[in-house]
């Protein structure tokens, strides 16, 4: 073995950092972007933090249900959780009602394509 073969193989290795304007960019992401949720509160007798608290169940139900009937179950019973029983919830595109309600319990708004009806009766 010669004499700069030696030098280049003998001790130990080190890495030197790689400079800022060497370090390879981040990967754009490949999923789309997805739109925020319209919502469009039609009729309300609800304060707005219970109304907010609302459309974010209501979000979240739809992300994880694909069947109306399981996310109003999913709305119904979170409410149930957290301001007691006797709430009650429909969600679709077509519907008719007429709901008796208690005061400051009721909120109908629209998430997207899909009508929300949540209310607590006495």
């Amino acid at each position: 073995m010669n004499e700069d073969a030696k030098k280049s193989t003998a001790g130990p290795l080190t890495a030197r950092p790689i400079p800022d304007d060497r370090k390879p960019l981040p990967l754009p992401s490949t999923a789309p972007p997805v739109p925020p949720k319209k919502v469009i509160i039609k009729s309300a007798d609800m304060i707005s933090d219970m109304q907010k608290e609302a459309v974010d169940i209501a979000v979240a139900a739809f992300e994880k249900y694909n069947v109306e009937k399981d996310v109003a179950e999913q709305i119904k019973k979170e409410f149930d959780k957290r301001h007691g029983p006797t709430w009650h919830c429909i969600v679709g595109r077509n519907f008719g009602s007429y709901v008796t309600h208690e005061t400051n319990h009721f909120v109908y708004f629209y998430l997207d394509q899909k009508a929300v009806l949540l209310f607590k009766s006495g």
